[in-house]
């Protein structure tokens, strides 16, 4: 088994002192148009992240025993050496891509990942707040392992990611150089990913690399100021709320779903679908009479059009060739008229 470090655990001395010197810059500079930091949202963002270690410590007992089960199966097996771990790092930044996508087009994962875009600032705080039933991410990494990548180095790897993707949450960079925003995802290409606005919803979801967006057809640039949050936001700072509160919205929509075709919509499908109008039944022919106050029903059958309508006739009395005259001369019209 490769001993790699916990790139997480490492790393949060750093997220500390650089969420620190973006709160204090927030003081000494301040924007008016940006976000910004509120108290009760900034804590609910650092509860939500320290909750995700308990509950992530949970869940990877039943992955690791899963992804160790199929690692046994494969006869393939990739190093992990010092040129590999970046090949690695790059099949699971692929995959990582088409986890995130899944888990906002598919409402049951979006329930999990709608936790991170629950607030309605974007600070470094933000990248924090993780949901708490990350159970549905492991089976995106499935090609991985059976590839023969050990689950060590890929857990390595999404470590990496992660971290990478902290200081990306910020308001206080611009844009960087154009070639490192045509490669990598950056504060500009995210902040759009957390807009709530029609021409960004759904874009963005590359974790280090924003080239998988332009392959797939999912990347926009930054034009006009993000709006932060949900298209249906909550408001609560209750973390077991936050965690769930999806959860709960798609519990309410099975109990009044009208049939197993619509459950499965609410759940497999994008988190904003739902049921097209119910279709009026035809009037049957026992309801030939109407009680008083209803509308008389229209008839199965109307009276048919005739086949046959008088024909035109073919011939027309013809026009004269030759009209009366008129004469040339009128009568006359008197020169003088009657003395008074």
């Amino acid at each position: 088994m490769p001993n790699l470090p916990d790139v997480v655990l490492w790393s949060i001395p750093a997220f500390v002192l650089l969420t620190v010197v973006e709160m204090v810059s927030y003081r000494l500079h301040p924007d008016e148009d940006a976000e910004g930091y509120e108290a009760k949202d900034a804590a609910t963002s650092v509860g939500m992240g320290l909750g995700s270690l308990a509950f992530d410590f949970l869940w990877k007992i039943p992955i690791l025993a899963i992804y160790t089960a199929l690692y046994e199966l494969t006869p393939l097996r990739v190093p992990v050496l010092w040129w590999t771990v970046p090949l690695i790092l790059l099949g699971q930044d692929f995959f990582y891509y088409w986890s995130h996508r899944g888990h906002h087009v598919i409402r049951i994962l979006w329930a999990c990942h709608v936790v991170h875009h629950s607030s309605r600032k974007f600070n470094l705080t933000t990248a924090l707040r993780q949901p708490w039933t990350s159970l549905t991410v492991w089976p995106f990494y499935v090609p991985l392992i059976v590839a023969g990548v050990h689950p060590a180095a890929l857990a390595f790897c999404s470590s990496a990611n992660l971290v990478y993707q902290f200081w990306i949450h910020t308001e206080r960079i611009d844009k960087m150089p154009r070639w490192f925003e045509f490669v990598f995802n950056t504060p500009s290409h995210h902040r759009v990913h957390h807009a709530s606005q029609g021409g960004y919803l759904d874009r963005n979801f590359g974790g280090i690399l924003i080239v998988w967006d332009r392959l797939f057809g999912s990347f926009v640039a930054e034009t006009e100021r993000p709006r932060y949050g949900l298209t249906k936001n909550i408001e609560t700072y209750n973390l077991l709320k936050v965690a769930t509160h999806e959860y709960v919205s798609i519990a309410k929509d099975l109990r009044r779903a009208r049939g197993w075709r619509e459950r499965a919509g609410r759940v497999f499908r994008g988190p904003g679908w739902g049921p097209g109008p119910a279709a009026v039944p035809a009037p049957s022919p026992a309801d030939a009479t109407t009680s008083p106050g209803e509308v008389a029903p229209v008839p199965e059958k109307v009276a048919p059009v005739p086949e046959k309508v008088a024909p035109v006739p073919e011939k027309v009395a013809p026009v004269p060739e030759k009209i009366a005259p008129v004469p040339e001369e009128s009568a006359s019209v008197p020169e003088a008229s009657a003395s008074a």
